[in-house]
């Protein structure tokens, strides 16, 4: 499958690269998959796709402006070890992990009076909005206590725009015609049209609504549980459209799984509850440009959900496990408990086993990002299997 327009990091399977060719064929004019990427709704997950005056749905996805938060503390490393059981059951008390779960506190914000309300695909979700502001959701999303290489604590958190984008989403892949599935086509719009218009707004909406969420989750955690302050911070997302030049052309960089990397811009990449993560900067080089300026969001899957975890059928809010996985719960624990984490949640689906491991996808990316930071988790928390 030898394209021009595409540029490849690692070795990306079949079904991601099939997938890949369909996103191009729908008037892209490059592509760029991530040494992460593996298959996703209807376009890969660390995959880029860039067109000149359209915008994928599908590209961006259902978790709008899902992203990633750093906070460089002035915590204490030795106590934060010393007390790592105690603050991660303060953590999982105070924050709401899951699908569909909402906020112990009202949400308060100004994002909340942005005239993009009134749109009449969003003005039914501001509730939903405001309930959910600084849940961090169920899967890989997460909130972690971590120690860089000089032994200094950082507090990470991943998670986007929870029901609010997701319900976004949906109503506008369904606008444009759009179908609901890994192997269909992106609904790919014109930026100039109505519906265009209408999306972007929404979709900066989500975008502000998903930073802000992050930046409280994290404050308040820092403050009221670390009792501690922030130093510095890095913040960044994926799943989003960005209008950028390209090759002294303007283009809709489209970027799901994928973080953006300019020369000097920082990144905060997670790996696994099990594994180490990373702050990097993007690098200017020859590949950078063909990357389109971005890198990997994380380390990828090897597994589905299902073949990690096995299937499970939902009845009365409980789960009933219908068949086993390849991983077992106490081979997950064993994992992290060699790595020295302190685990809250989790279920097998998110097993550092199902993962790549970081490091070794990162190699791929060596020409046009540095490493600043090693991050080792201590502490994780996540939702656990009884809430998605």
């Amino acid at each position: 499958m030898n394209n021009p327009g595409l540029k490849i990091f690692g070795h990306p399977d079949s079904a991601t690269l099939k997938q890949m060719q369909t996103c191009l064929a729908s008037g892209a004019k490059y592509g760029v998959l991530c040494a992460d990427s593996h298959k996703g709704y209807a376009h890969p997950i660390g995959g880029v796709v860039a067109y000149r005056d359209k915008i994928s749905i599908s590209g961006v996805g259902f978790d709008i402006a899902c992203g990633n938060l750093a906070c460089l503390t002035d915590a204490s490393a030795s106590d934060v070890c010393a007390n790592i059981e105690s603050l991660m059951d303060d953590i999982t008390r105070r924050f709401s992990f899951g699908i569909g779960r909402t906020g112990s506190e009202p949400a308060d914000h100004p994002l909340f009076d942005d005239p993009a309300w009134k749109l009449p695909a969003l003005q039914p979700l501001k509730q939903l909005a405001r309930d959910q502001f600084g849940t961090i959701g169920g899967g890989n999303h997460y909130l972690d206590i971590f120690l860089d290489e000089k032994e200094r604590v950082w507090l990470g958190v991943h998670f986007g725009s929870r029901g609010f984008g997701h319900k976004t989403a949906t109503f506008f892949l369904k606008a444009a015609g759009g179908r609901d599935g890994m192997d269909v086509p992106p609904a790919v719009i014109p930026v100039a049209s109505a519906l265009g218009a209408d999306y972007l707004a929404a979709m900066e909406l989500a975008g502000r609504y998903a930073y802000a969420s992050r930046e409280w989750v994290c404050r308040s955690a820092v403050s009221d549980i670390l009792q501690a302050r922030i130093v510095e911070e890095v913040h960044n997302h994926h799943n989003f459209a960005w209008k950028e030049k390209h090759g002294g052309e303007d283009l809709w960089v489209i970027r799901k799984g994928a973080t953006p990397a300019f020369p000097g811009q920082r990144g905060f990449v997670g790996g696994s509850m099990g594994d180490n993560a990373v702050i990097l900067e993007g690098i200017e080089s020859p590949e950078a440009q063909q990357a389109l300026y971005s890198t990997v969001h994380g380390a990828g899957r090897v597994m589905s959900r299902t073949q990690a975890a096995g299937k499970v059928r939902w009845r009365n809010g409980r789960p009933q496990r219908l068949s086993e996985g390849r991983i077992s719960h106490a081979a997950m624990q064993r994992w992290v408990k060699r790595k020295g984490v302190c685990l809250r949640g989790g279920g097998c689906d998110e097993a550092p086993q199902a993962y790549r491991r970081l490091k070794d996808v990162l190699k791929y990316h060596t020409e046009t990002i540095r490493i600043l930071h090693e991050l080792r988790p201590v502490g994780v928390a996540m939702a656990g299997e009884d809430y998605g």
